[in-house]
């Protein structure tokens, strides 16, 4: 599933992968007040300040769905990530917020 990864996905495409069972790590790159607001099951918080030192620990194995508040500095994180060893980075459209509108009404909006 990691060969030929688009550059972003939509949040209904992430919610097709976790219904379907299909590995994937959720990387999210804000602050922790915003992490402390809603987070996605399962996601890992990873500042995007400190992604750089979190390379060694993202897995290349299956895709990295990296997303934020709106889909913007998750974007430039996918875009470094991609540079700099991890291939199977894929941004999430939309963010956060488009997940919670979109896939988990529930989830708290900010």
């Amino acid at each position: 599933m990691t060969a030929d990864l688009p550059l972003e996905i939509e949040v209904a495409e992430l919610a097709r992968w976790r219904d379907a069972g299909l590995p994937h790590l959720v990387l999210d790159v804000r602050e922790p007040w915003e992490t402390a607001i809603c987070l996605i099951d399962g996601s890992i918080a990873v500042p995007l300040g400190a992604v750089p030192g979190s390379v060694s620990s993202l897995p290349t194995d299956r895709p990295v769905v990296v997303t934020c508040h709106h889909g913007m500095r998750s974007l430039r994180a996918v875009s470094w990530l991609r540079a700099n060893g991890v291939p199977n980075a894929v941004n999430l459209g939309g963010g956060i917020d488009a997940w919670a509108r979109e896939v988990d009404a529930a989830m708290t909006t900010y």
